[in-house]
């Protein structure tokens, strides 16, 4: 007798969940969730490239030796090892696929390497300066070609849904199995169960949780908080990698200025035209990215400046308008015209080292529930992510989550849900007649989390942090049960259960490692190189 073939739910469409919708499209019928257009997160804002061991003058070691050293002592080294080593092979499927990765215009037959922050080698293949871009429109391309995928635009994720919750079994808070999720229409705001054989979770980052930082809007945590509220476990979220050159500019929202630019000459300089690099770390403004965004807050610090200077004068013109023709775009759009002009910059929050916690084979805590890509912890990054090993980790685990899966997904041993998924029930809750408490609380969270839980923390300031993000968590859960739930209470609540993850893995780590900087605790300490999990 045939069987229905399996059924895989991906809540997020960046690098990650459209490689893993494509991987899994091969044997199983794929719904992807993206609570905006399918092209618009994290991955399409990625200038610089994906990370890969390529030249003959670079070897795995090299990479793996620059890795751990970024990750300051906290990196799984099986995942560095997985990433590292598979790695080109996922980037020469990405290149089947379609991408188009720059060519050196001195050796057409090869690829142009750059070099960023941390890395001692060229390693970078990159598309000119708008990499993510590149990439996210041929998986889409892919993806859409399969008409075993289906795409949902503008549809978000509610809630995952919990075999323990639709069976509750008396004496026990455990919630089984995850059986798919609810999805709220964005655009009539009806919400609807899809249940799934497998939910992978790949959501993407947190960066909104910071009052200035390079990810677009729909970067919230969704993912992080629905698993955490499903029981999943999470770590090292006190590990919030701020970019350390975003432009600063009135008008200029989320725009950073790569890493590759330091990488070819570029120096940073205070208002004085002082390279205060130096004074901080041997690679000078190609330290890695922690130590650069740590020492320009320090320097805002200490001078009250607004910005400091990125000095490309180095760089020769024509190279520069042919290697990075977005950054050259962007800036002269604001009046600045580099190289003969200094661009201005601010560290801004940009990436999440942790997330939640997975296995090398991308398996949570939770039966069914698998999570890739920035929400998820694999151990890659440690207390702070390598440039450009992020678009690899992404490619890399969801090519291993479709090959641990495939297995049990085409097994006659799969576990089916206990009786039909049921509707969402709305209650007694009413309309939101009008947004200002959600704009206001979003606004206070963001500021609070810039402000005490920034690039550079006390135990005062994350102690304060906390009681404060306790009396608004009471507040959020008032609004989300009285209301009826749309996408900015969604991820308001969302938001806020981030944000004091992050507030209580940063109480728990009792010193200062990688992005984690708390002057009250100023050293490394050996004893405290373990995952904060929670």
């Amino acid at each position: 007798m045939a069987t229905d073939p399996p059924k895989v739910l991906i809540i997020g469409s960046g690098i990650a969940g459209l490689s893993a919708a494509i991987h899994f499209g091969e044997f199983s019928d794929v719904t992807v969730l993206t609570k905006s257009s399918a092209d618009e997160g994290n991955t399409r804002y990625a200038q610089g490239g994906i990370a890969g061991v390529w030249s003959k003058n670079d070897s795995f070691e090299e990479h793996k030796k620059d890795t751990l050293a970024a990750g300051a002592g906290l990196c799984r080294e099986s995942a560095v090892d997985i990433c590292i080593e598979e790695g080109p092979d996922r980037i020469r499927e990405l290149i089947n696929w379609g991408v188009e990765f720059t060519r050196d215009p001195s050796s057409p037959n090869d690829y142009d390497l750059h070099r960023e922050g941390g890395h001692h080698q060229r390693r970078i293949l990159h598309a000119h300066d708008f990499t993510g871009l590149a990439i996210e429109e041929t998986l889409i391309k892919k993806a859409k070609s399969n008409p075993r995928i289906r795409i949902l635009e503008n549809r978000m994720a509610v809630d995952l849904i919990m075999e323990g919750k639709l069976d509750p079994k008396p004496n026990t808070r455990e919630l089984g199995r995850c059986l798919g999720a609810y999805s709220l229409d964005t655009t009539t705001n009806e919400i609807t169960p899809i249940a799934a054989d497998l939910t992978v979770i790949a959501g993407g980052g947190a960066g909104k949780v910071y009052l200035y930082t390079s990810n677009p809007d729909v970067a919230t945590g969704d993912g992080i908080a629905m698993a955490h509220r499903a029981g999943a476990r999470v770590a090292n979220l006190e590990f919030m990698q701020f970019h350390p050159t975003c432009l600063y500019h009135p008008a200029a929202k989320n725009f950073l200025i790569t890493e590759a630019l330091r990488g070819e000459g570029a120096v940073l300089r205070n208002l004085n035209g002082h390279d205060f690099m130096r004074d901080h770390h041997e690679m000078g403004s190609l330290a890695p990215r922690y130590v650069v965004s740590q020492a320009i807050d320090l320097e805002l610090k200490r001078s009250g400046a607004p910005h400091v200077w990125l000095d490309l004068s180095s760089m020769d013109e024509s190279y520069f308008k042919t290697h990075f023709p977005q950054v050259q775009s962007m800036c002269e759009k604001f009046g600045i015209h580099p190289p003969r002009d200094y661009i201005p910059v601010v560290p801004a929050a940009h990436y999440l080292c942790g997330g939640i916690l997975v296995d090398d084979w991308a398996q949570t805590s939770v039966p069914g529930l698998l999570a890739i890509g920035e929400a998820a912890c694999t151990g890659l990054h440690g207390a702070n992510r390598l440039a450009s090993n992020s678009l690899l980790e992404g490619v890399v685990y969801s090519k291993r989550a479709a090959v641990r899966a495939k297995a049990t997904l085409t097994s006659q041993e799969l576990p089916k849900p206990p009786r039909p998924l049921p509707a969402w029930e709305f209650g007694r809750a009413v309309d939101m007649e009008e947004q200002i408490d959600i704009v206001a609380t979003w606004r206070e969270i963001r500021t609070l989390m810039w402000n005490y839980v920034g690039i550079v923390r006390s135990d005062r300031r994350l102690n304060r942090a906390r009681e404060r993000l306790a009396l608004l968590r009471h507040e959020v859960n008032e609004d989300y049960w009285k209301f009826k739930v749309n996408r900015d209470l969604i991820e308001l609540r969302n938001l806020l259960t981030v944000s004091e993850l992050i507030v209580e893995c940063a109480i728990r780590r009792k010193e200062s490692r990688g992005l984690h900087l708390n002057v009250d605790y100023p050293t490394q300490i050996p004893e405290e190189a373990h995952d904060t999990i929670i």
